[in-house]
């Protein structure tokens, strides 16, 4: 893994952000986010006040970002920090690319955006948005044309993709749905010459489990922090 490489891996939000999806950004050189119906995530250029004023104005009140950091958060005054928790940064080290035909498995589009949200709201993953599925490739299984599960590609860095919004709705879990769904989206990431990676919290056992069944390594650990205003009346 070279330098650069490794340094985008090392932020990955702000290298979405300043690349492949600027184009889903708002913020300027010193702070950026997505738009909010796109992903919860911001990052800052570097750990300054001037860095940390700069998301505090593209915050409205009351609303939350949630930042990746080495080392505990420290915002100022401005801000408010809530420690979430540990997240993993795991890799796929894997390279199979051979063919896996799936019948059962869809490719899920703007059309099935409310079924997805209802999914990821009872299973909760993680953040699902409006627009998150405009972020990448997201596909799905359906029983009875009910969505019982999906995952798809969030972040995207150059030379890597990252898996998130990996569910089961609770009736169907334990048969090997989510492996399944993890692994076509792998091979279709590796067919591209792109290496998967993906975000877990270091509590989820079950999960951390299965991504290391599915060929993905720990890489590294970072801090979740979720940042607002310490004023929500503030402008």
């Amino acid at each position: 893994m070279n330098h650069s490489t490794q340094s985008s891996l090392d932020r990955p939000i702000w290298g979405a952000l300043t690349t492949r999806q600027a184009h889903l950004r708002q913020g300027d050189l010193l702070a950026r986010r997505f738009h909010p119906d796109v992903a919860p995530f911001a990052a800052v250029e570097c750990e300054t006040p001037a860095a940390y004023q700069a998301l505090h104005q593209l915050l409205l009140p009351d609303e939350q970002v949630a930042l990746l950091s080495f080392d505990p958060v420290v915002p100022g005054d401005a801000l408010r920090a809530e420690r979430v928790g540990v997240i993993h940064q795991m890799v796929g080290t894997r390279h199979e690319t051979r063919d896996m035909d799936d019948p059962d498995v869809i490719a899920l589009s703007s059309a099935d955006a409310e079924d997805m949200r209802a999914l990821v709201q009872k299973t909760k993953p993680g953040p699902l948005g409006k627009r998150t599925h405009e972020m990448g490739n997201y596909i799905g299984i359906r029983d009875g044309g009910r969505l019982i599960a999906m995952a798809g590609e969030r972040m995207r860095l150059d030379g890597y993709v990252e898996i998130s919004a990996v569910c089961v709705d609770d009736d169907w879990r334990g048969r090997g749905l989510a492996g399944r769904l993890v692994s076509l989206l792998c091979r279709d990431i590796k067919r591209r010459g792109e290496t998967p990676f993906l975000h877990v919290l270091s509590d989820n056992q079950s999960a951390v489990g299965l991504y290391e069944r599915l060929g993905f390594e720990l890489r590294r650990t970072f801090v979740l922090t979720r940042i607002m205003k310490a004023d929500p009346a503030s402008a």
